[in-house]
């Protein structure tokens, strides 16, 4: 059989175009469907996980899906604005955000733009949101403290710098608080903060912002904002463009707390682009790499060794539950990924106790390590009483003659619980909160009556920085209670409580 010239010619020149199509598809791609924030591409065959891919209208999406024959891109923008068959270009660059200094006052959103309408953000730096975090080589244990201001959580459930502590419980019960207290009580501590809200009503982000100028806590901190109104991808990638901000301070060898507000929200935004993206779901309809998620986000929270910087991130997520069930899927997964966990109670928080930590279920897996030695000495038997006071309160119910063993427990655990009590934006000096404890350590708060328990303490402080002036300049330069120390602040204080009394 005999093949013609123009049969082979017209063979090659077919080989040669679909070459080029070949060629396009490596690095472009046209839309198949557009809707929810989320785009299918045909081509971008080269196109990596993460990177950044540009539209022909200018709007950026991000590849969130690897398919055999298409590509799924979640979009940074208004969805409206694309069409099928619009030409999808690769950046060759995987999403990055501008970090800086310049950055501290300000609110963001999660592509590093300003939206509080103070104009533009000066920055020669990106960073990718995406890194692998540290290796365990290059870290560091955690021993030294972070202190909240927080009496209940600095004596009893202690976060080290470098750690990751979980705030967790139903809504209402003061989670944020609690978070808002500690970033101002960072002031002066040389403690740079990230404030991460994910899904959440743009006036109540407003009032958090306000809230940390009116402290003064603005000038160290730096707000990324995701509201509820914004798109899925949007809220997907604030916590990690609020850990790539700390990390550029991390690596400068200095200290960084992010707080993600909150986790509950940002598993929901992903399992919507997930369910979008034609992923199966799984247990509760989340994807099956629900759990990498959030670990690949607070795996990053860490604390480096000198040889290495030294800097630290601490993170506090927060996770909202359901009726108090910190079994559910998404509690559990960040409950196994964190260092502990700080678990607010509902009926605490009715019966008016502020804050209402449950000691019971709250545990810092990081300990005593991170904590100065004055407040390891005065709050060893805290948990312990309160566990006792607990238990025996269920118990004396139904009971109604009382030996007067048990009536010493209920009568001290008692006012122990209302020495913990503590207002919001009321940050404690850890040494003030050691003179407190100390009140409690020995049973010298039991003779005061309930509703002076607060009057009592502040005024005792009052008393300890105007007429005891040495005892306390020892115990800030020493952070410790030796054998005599110990003495004096007994008799000082017993002395004083006297008087109080009388």
């Amino acid at each position: 059989m005999e093949i013609k010239a123009n049969e082979i010619s017209s063979l090659i020149k077919e080989q040669i175009k679909k070459y080029h199509h070949k060629m396009e598809l490596l690095d472009t791609g046209k839309v198949i469907s557009v809707g929810d924030g989320v785009a299918m591409i045909h081509g971008l065959e080269n196109a990596m996980l993460s990177e950044l891919v540009l539209f022909n209208n200018g709007i950026y999406g991000m590849v969130l899906s690897l398919e055999e024959d298409s590509v799924g891109v979640v979009i940074f923008g208004d969805d409206s604005q694309i069409k099928e068959d619009d030409i999808v270009k690769r950046t060759s660059k995987i999403v990055e955000i501008p970090v800086g200094d310049n950055f501290l006052g300000r609110v963001v959103n999660p592509l590093g733009q300003p939206i509080d309408g103070l104009g533009p953000i000066e920055s020669n730096k990106t960073r990718p949101i995406e890194r692998i975090a540290p290796g365990v080589i290059t870290r560091k244990s955690v021993d030294t403290p972070l202190q909240t201001g927080i009496k209940a959580i600095d004596s009893m459930i202690p976060i080290g710098r470098g750690q990751r502590e979980l705030i967790i419980g139903d809504r209402q019960t003061g989670k944020t608080a609690i978070a808002i207290d500690t970033i101002i009580n960072q002031k002066d501590q040389n403690i740079k903060c990230v404030y991460v809200a994910i899904g959440q009503k743009a006036s109540t982000v407003a009032q958090v912002v306000e809230k940390l100028r009116v402290h003064g806590a603005l000038d160290y901190t730096v707000v990324v904002v995701a509201t509820a109104s914004e798109m899925a991808p949007i809220q997907y990638i604030a916590p990690y463009a609020g850990v790539t901000l700390a990390e550029e301070w991390m690596e400068k060898g200095e200290d960084v707390l992010v707080v993600y507000d909150d986790l509950s929200k940002h598993a929901v935004a992903y399992r919507t682009l997930s369910l979008l993206l034609r992923r199966s779901p799984g247990r509760e309809a989340y994807p099956g790499d629900v759990f990498y998620l959030h670990s690949r986000l607070l795996e990053r929270a860490v604390r480096m060794d000198d040889q290495y910087g030294g800097g630290s991130i601490t993170a506090l997520p927060i996770i909202e539950t359901q009726a108090g069930d910190i079994s559910a899927y998404i509690p559990t997964n960040v409950i196994s990924i964190t260092d502990g966990q700080i678990f607010l109670q509902s009926d605490l928080f009715a019966s008016g106790q502020r804050p209402a930590v449950d000691t019971g279920l709250s545990v810092s897996r990081v300990g005593s390590a991170a904590q100065i030695k004055a407040v390891k000495q005065v709050s060893s038997n805290l948990k312990i009483e309160l566990a006792n006071y607990r238990e025996l309160q269920a118990f004396a119910q139904f009971g109604s003659d009382l030996d007067k063993a048990t009536k010493d427990v209920l009568n001290h655990g008692a006012k122990v619980y209302e020495l913990l009590r503590q207002k919001q934006y009321a940050s404690m000096n850890v040494f003030d909160q050691v003179i407190q404890l100390f009140t409690a350590k020995y049973k010298l708060i039991d003779d005061i009556p309930m509703n002076k328990i607060q009057d009592y303490e502040e005024s005792l402080l009052n008393h300890m920085h105007s007429k005891q002036k040495k005892l306390m300049k020892d115990l800030e330069k020493n952070k410790a209670i030796s054998k005599e120390l110990e003495e004096k602040l007994l008799e000082a204080i017993t002395e004083y409580t006297k008087n109080y009394l009388a």
